[in-house]
C-alpha cells in the first residue's frame, strides 16, 4: 500500500511540473542564441533547431543573433541579448576559438551559458554539448583503411589553429598514418568549410596527384564541392569520400551509391534540441553535465537512410 502511495504521490508531483510549464516559469523564459555565423548550413541548422524545440516548450522565447564571423560582433552581440536581460545565452561558435569578451559579459551578468559544438578554449561556461571530434575522424580513418590502398587526401577547412577540424583529422591520422599502404597528402590551401572551398582545393590537388585514391574532408560540405571536381575530372570510379557532419546531401550521396561512401554524424538538429533542453534545466534550478559529448555513429549506406 505504501508503496503504490508513493507511485501517486510521484505521478502527481510529475503531472504537477508538467502543469506549471516545461520551464517551470510561469511567465517563460528568454533564451538569447548568439551565432558565431549563420553562413552555413550546419550553423543555421544548429540555430533553427534551437528555435523548433523551443516552439516545444510552449512558455520559451528565443532571440537569436548572427555575428557574420565577427568576434568582436559576437561580443557586442552577446552585450545587446544581456542588455534586453535574457534569461541565458546559447552560443554557437562555429570555427571560433575563444570568446573572452562575450563569456565575461555573461559572467558578469550572472547569467548561465551553455555552448553548443564549439568548446572554447579559455573562460567560464554552464555547460557545453557537442561530438567527440577525434572519434569521428578515428571511424573514417578505419572505414578507409579497410576500403582503400595508396594515396589519401586531407581536405581542412581552416584556420590553422582550428581545433575541431584538428581534432577529425588527427583522428583519421591516428589510423591511417599507421598503414604502410596508405599515404596521406594534406592540401596546402583550406577549405574553408564550403563546397565552392572544398571544390577548389579538390582542383589543385588532382592536378598534384592525379593518382589519388581517398579524400577525407573535416566537413561534409567541403566534400560535397570535392566530389564535383572529382567527377569532371573523370575519376568518380577512382575515388573515394570520407567526410563528417551527416548532411542531408551528403547522406543522400551515400545512400545512392555514389563515390562518397562513409561520414560521421555530428548532428546540428540533434545537438541544438539538447542544448535547448539543457539551458531550460539549468534555468529550472537542475544541476546538469559540465560536459555532454553527443555519440557521432558511423554513416554508410548501410544505415543512411535511418539519419536521412
Amino acid at each position: 500500500m505504501r508503496k503504490a502511495l508513493s507511485l501517486v504521490l510521484v505521478a502527481a508531483l510529475g503531472l504537477a511540473g508538467c502543469s506549471d510549464d516545461a520551464a517551470g516559469k510561469k511567465d517563460g523564459y528568454t533564451i538569447g542564441v548568439a551565432n558565431f555565423l549563420l553562413s552555413g548550413p550546419y550553423f543555421s541548422g544548429m540555430d533553427a533547431a534551437i528555435a523548433a524545440q523551443a516552439k516545444t516548450k510552449g512558455n520559451v522565447k528565443i532571440v537569436s543573433t548572427d555575428a557574420g564571423g565577427d568576434a568582436a560582433k559576437l561580443a557586442a552581440n552577446v552585450e545587446d541579448l544581456l542588455s534586453k536581460n535574457v534569461d541565458a545565452i546559447i552560443i554557437s561558435g562555429g570555427p571560433l576559438e575563444s570568446a573572452p569578451a562575450a563569456l565575461n559579459a555573461i559572467k558578469a551578468a550572472k547569467k548561465p551559458v551553455v555552448l553548443v559544438d564549439r568548446k572554447f578554449s579559455t573562460g567560464e561556461y554552464t555547460s557545453w554539448i557537442g561530438p567527440d571530434n577525434e572519434a569521428i575522424g578515428k571511424q573514417d580513418g578505419e572505414f578507409l583503411a579497410a576500403k582503400v590502398k595508396g594515396k589519401v587526401a586531407i581536405i581542412k577547412g581552416g584556420p590553422a589553429d582550428n581545433s575541431i577540424g584538428l581534432a577529425r583529422t588527427n583522428g583519421l591520422k591516428s589510423v591511417l598514418g599507421t598503414k604502410s599502404d596508405i599515404t596521406l597528402v594534406e592540401a596546402s590551401d583550406f577549405g574553408n568549410w564550403g563546397s565552392d572551398g572544398g571544390l577548389t582545393v579538390m582542383e589543385g590537388l588532382l592536378a598534384k596527384h592525379p593518382d589519388l585514391v581517398a579524400v577525407f574532408c573535416e566537413n561534409d560540405a567541403m566534400c560535397l564541392g570535392a566530389q564535383r571536381a572529382i567527377a569532371s575530372a573523370g575519376k568518380t570510379a577512382q575515388i573515394v569520400l570520407a567526410g563528417v557532419d551527416g548532411q542531408a546531401e551528403a547522406l543522400k550521396a551515400i545512400l545512392d551509391g555514389t563515390n562518397y561512401v562513409v561520414t560521421g554524424l555530428n548532428s546540428p538538429n540533434v545537438i541544438g534540441k539538447l542544448a535547448l533542453d539543457r539551458t531550460v534545466e539549468v534555468l529550472g534550478g537542475a544541476k546538469v553535465e559540465k560536459d555532454t559529448v553527443v555519440p557521432s555513429p558511423q554513416i554508410t549506406k548501410d544505415n543512411a537512410s535511418q539519419y536521412l
